[in-house]
């Protein structure tokens, strides 16, 4: 069970009962709507939409401090800075709490597939709306119905700039002699989708960059939908487009129509497969492994339900060990399996992520976070853990609570015969809970 909870969700806690089928119990994770969604956790959070109207609303009053107080207009809060600390609390506090961790782990997965970074652009405000809008209806799903509503998603299409891409042909394109931005074109291409494997060319990036110019952003009052995607006619590039061979047209079908076959080419599964098996079960992915994945998706066309199903199958995924927890992973299972007693301080998880090197949402580049233990086994890095861990534990000093128990709970089997001596030798419950937290089989998955 601990194989089971470590490596696909984020770890045994109080509020799991993984019965005695771990593979049943993973597999049950996959049915039915989103946990979160369908639970109401995310209630009062805006839309893109709403987050978008915000945005404009906020650029609109720095304007007007601006022109009233032209030596303190730094000094203006706006409404919209505060939706990416709120959402990703809520998410963060949903992955640390429910009992769904498997089908909560493939949320933030394909989260950082697609990733959007607040450091860019002011597309903060819009992550945690793409990520309830774009990403949750569709983790157990189709995958090219996931390529679509990220892609055209207000924080996809303000992080990658499509918003300021037109057409050179386009009416505003030979207006303006403004002209084509290709971040989008390029990422879902390397990135999202076909991958490099593929063998594409640069004409084919630009090409599909003409192709989704005009996809753009809106509030509700000037024609956008409630994410607040808007197409704009007049910056799309007229005319027939080639990539990869293929010809798409159609103004704002062009892009359906291209995301269609760039979600579906077998290359695109061959990288999905290689980015899931790394993910779930080594960092060297074993070639069979990631050859059945692909096939399954191949199969399938697409499908995510079907190809995460197949992860659990995998014999390689059930070696414990294998998979050195990121930040993130780290911090989510230890709040699991230690939950802070009542009345201890509460944890400021966003700041902790900052501090261990992983801020939420914030990767540095559009390829997301690294998922491999040599991104994170820095001296630097083991020694945060060990520090923030001998902090967290003073929570316990004084709570009534067997640091053994909780070791025991989340660890099972797994928990060493060295770290249970060492911990009942330890001079006091806080270092007792030290030692579980940073013992080498809680750190890895």
């Amino acid at each position: 069970m601990a194989i089971a909870s470590s490596r696909f969700g984020f770890g045994l806690g109080p509020q799991d009962d993984p019965g005695s089928d771990p593979k049943t119990w993973l597999k049950a994770q996959l049915q039915g709507p989103d946990p979160g969604l369908a639970s109401g956790a995310f209630v009062g959070l805006p839309t893109g939409g709403e987050a978008l109207e915000a945005l404009i609303a906020d650029a609109a009053g720095r304007r007007a401090f601006q022109l009233t107080n032209p030596a303190g207009w730094g000094q203006f809060h706006g409404q919209s800075g505060p939706f990416y600390k709120a959402d990703a609390t809520a998410q963060l506090n949903f992955a640390a709490s429910t009992p769904s961790s498997f089908r909560e782990r493939l949320v933030w997965f394909w989260a950082n597939h697609f990733s959007v970074s607040a450091r860019q652009n002011e597309s903060g405000s819009f992550i945690g709306p793409m990520i309830r809008e774009a990403i949750r209806p569709h983790v157990t799903g189709n995958f090219t119905d996931m390529v679509l509503a990220v892609e055209g998603h207000p924080a996809m299409l303000r992080y990658l700039d499509n918003v300021s891409s037109i057409g050179p042909d386009s009416p505003v394109g030979l207006r303006t002699k403004k002209g084509l931005n290709e971040n989008l074109g390029r990422e879902c291409m390397e990135l999202h989708t076909v991958g490099l494997a593929a063998g594409y060319s640069q004409a084919d990036v630009t090409n599909m960059a003409k192709i989704l110019t005009g996809w753009s952003v809106a509030p509700a009052d000037k024609g956008g939908d409630s994410t607040g995607f808007f197409y704009r006619p007049n910056t799309h590039e007229p005319g027939p487009q080639m990539v990869m061979g293929h010809q798409f047209d159609g103004d704002e079908l062009a892009g359906i129509d291209a995301l269609n076959f760039l979600s579906t080419y077998h290359t695109t599964y061959d990288l999905l497969a290689r980015k899931l098996v790394i993910h779930f079960v080594a960092d060297n992915p074993p070639p069979r492994a990631v050859a059945h994945i692909s096939g399954v998706l191949r199969t399938t066309k697409g499908d995510l339900g079907a190809a995460s199903a197949a992860l659990v199958d995998l014999p390689q995924a059930w070696v414990p060990g294998q998979k050195l927890k990121t930040p993130l992973d780290y911090v989510l299972s230890i709040l699991r399996a230690a939950p802070a007693p009542a009345g201890a301080k509460p944890v400021d998880v966003m700041g902790l992520l900052n501090a261990l090197g992983q801020p939420v949402w914030s990767a540095p580049l559009p390829n997301g976070w690294p998922d491999q233990a040599q991104d994170w086994a820095g001296s630097d890095a083991v020694m945060a853990r060990i520090d923030w861990a001998y902090a967290y534990a003073a929570r316990f000093n004084d709570a009534g609570v067997d640091p053994a128990t909780l070791a025991g709970n989340a660890l099972g089997p797994l928990l060493r015969p060295a770290t249970q001596e060492a911990m009942a030798n330890a001079g006091s419950p806080r270092e007792a809970m030290t030692l579980f937290l940073t013992a080498p089989e809680f750190q890895r998955r």
